[in-house]
């Protein structure tokens, strides 16, 4: 499933392209995806100007000229073609660089100016809903969610108030979403790489007895953002069928310092550990067991 950095470059793919336009038609080629479409969809978006394109966690919303705002979420293998003048960029081919398969187009937009915007997705793990803008952050799919790791409420004195008295791994803690929004498995791993801190360390230890952060989540939090910074330059990962928002390849994972590199040696200088991999909560972690003491 693509992760934050993935999301966020289909993101800045698409905002030029639908940023500032007007949907002329929506044409929904089928009821549902993973949930059904909103009620009256096709006619709640035709006709209506996308006045912005923000991504919150995993989530892509389209703000509309009627208030109301469009949150898709590409599930595993949602992806969109932008096609314009007979020239199609899509988002999301397959690894072994064939297109995707038109049958599974499910959703199209017109735009004003003759582009069409595709979602395709053969899985159907992905979804759309609609809500009114001044609710979104009351809905159930946002009111919940922590902060946003590469806005201004991620701090270390917000990590600390979070995990003081936790008993859960730093690599549980990092994961919850109620906690960061939108870090995953592959970010999670790197950013502890990074940071030089064990997955298998308690979440506590972000916090003194005061509740005041620790040189830990000082050092946590800006190798948070780094990593993420330098995943959406390098256009995220591909791992398996991910594209992003031109069709090309993303190529951060050929950066990775421990992800999926079990067995390697440590990139660390002077390090010369092994990477290993663990188990937690289901997710595979990766890590150095000499720099991640």
């Amino acid at each position: 499933m693509p992760e934050l950095p993935e999301v966020e470059t289909v993101r800045r793919g698409l905002a030029p392209v639908l940023v500032g336009r007007r949907v002329k038609s929506l044409d929904a080629r089928r009821p549902d995806l993973r949930f059904p479409f909103p009620e009256r969809f096709a006619q709640r978006v035709a006709g209506q100007s996308i006045v912005g394109l923000e991504r919150r966690a995993k989530y892509l919303i389209a703000s509309l000229s009627s208030g109301e705002d469009l949150v898709m979420h590409l599930g595993m293998t949602g992806r969109f073609t932008i096609v314009h003048g007979g020239i199609a960029d899509t988002p999301g081919q397959y690894a072994h660089g064939t297109g995707p398969d038109p049958t599974h187009d499910h959703v199209v937009l017109n735009l004003s100016d003759g582009t069409k915007v595709i979602y395709n997705d053969p899985r159907r793990f992905g979804f759309m809903v609609m809500m009114a803008h001044r609710e979104r952050a009351q809905h159930a799919l946002f009111r919940d969610l922590g902060a946003e790791p590469l806005g201004e409420e991620l701090t270390a004195e917000y990590l600390a108030s979070k995990a003081l008295g936790r008993k859960v791994n730093l690599k549980a803690f990092l994961m919850d979403q109620h906690v960061i929004a939108g870090l995953g498995n592959i970010y999670v791993s790197e950013a502890l790489y990074q940071a030089g801190l064990s997955p298998d360390k308690a979440a506590a230890s972000l916090a003194n007895r005061r509740g005041a952060p620790t040189e830990r989540a000082v050092r946590l939090v800006p190798a948070i953002r780094d990593v993420l910074e330098r995943a959406i330059d390098a256009g995220g990962s591909t791992l398996r069928d991910y594209r992003h928002a031109d069709g090309k390849r993303g190529a951060f994972q050929e950066r990775f310092g421990v992800y999926d590199r079990a067995g390697s040696v440590c990139q660390t200088p002077g390090c010369g550990g092994e990477i290993r991999r663990a188990v937690h909560s289901g997710r595979a972690t990766f890590y150095c067991p000499r720099c991640q003491r």
